[in-house]
């Protein structure tokens, strides 16, 4: 009797885990798609429900829908040049990192790591402020470290996905690496324009990777494997104006 009060609570639970939704006249699993007037299914792509306008889905990450009656999609603004930014993980399906900083340490784009700056002592209080905080600059599809370093530190894709920068006082990157490709959108997110719509993924640390922490890589770029990989947005909040610290290391 016990053992079929259990079956029977388990196989109601699987059933209730798997219940299908109605829209209109089709069914759907409410954590694969959304549902807009009872009757338009959108995917959920990265744990973002895709919004509706004028008949099409898309992101709020990069796109807007104009206000009635002639709604029409449109890109969001791109971030003026010079102007500084942090960007943060969304997507609630991943409740470690949602919310969390994306960092840099080591030459690499990490997830909820920690910053790795360095300020000599001649540019005092300068960056102390945000020294814990990384930040970035973006023009024209090109993504740079927000320093203060003579020359910068440019960010790239790397062959193999990962997203990392260069050295300051040198523009030394790994063969087959591209910097163009970063959309940087006010009041959204920044996408990732080389990977098809493919985005971005969390991805853990893993021995093969040799990575120590969740790396941020592109999706759909180079010869990266992203399994065991989560796809996620990356959301833009701009900061105030001014350079973070003099190099990110």
């Amino acid at each position: 009797m016990v053992r079929s009060s259990l079956l029977v609570a388990l196989a109601t639970a699987t059933t209730a885990s798997l219940a299908l939704e109605t829209c209109g006249q089709a069914q759907y699993d409410p954590t694969q798609f959304t549902c807009h007037a009872s009757t338009v299914l959108c995917p959920i792509l990265a744990g973002e429900p895709l919004a509706l306008c004028s008949g099409a889905c898309f992101s709020r990450f990069q796109y807007t829908c104009t206000a009635p009656p002639a709604s029409a999609l449109a890109l969001l603004p791109p971030i003026p040049q010079g102007t500084p930014f942090s960007l943060f993980v969304s997507n609630p399906a991943l409740p470690a990192l949602h919310g969390q900083p994306v960092t840099a340490s080591g030459l690499r784009l990490h997830l909820a790591g920690r910053t790795g700056s360095y300020c000599p002592d001649v540019v005092g209080a300068a960056c102390t402020t945000l020294a814990n905080v990384t930040a970035f600059v973006s023009y024209n599809g090109l993504l740079s470290m927000n320093t203060m370093v003579p020359g910068g530190q440019q960010a790239y894709f790397g062959p193999q996905g990962e997203v990392g920068y260069t050295q300051a006082h040198s523009a030394s990157m790994p063969a087959g690496s591209r910097q163009t490709g970063f959309g940087v959108y006010v009041g959204g997110g920044m996408v990732n324009v080389n990977g098809g719509g493919l985005g971005w993924a969390a991805c853990p640390p893993t021995e093969s990777s040799g990575r120590i922490g969740w790396g941020l890589v592109a999706r759909g770029v180079g010869g990266g494997n992203a399994t065991g990989c989560t796809p996620v947005n990356l959301e833009v909040k701009v900061l105030e104006k001014g350079a973070s610290v003099w190099q990110y290391t």
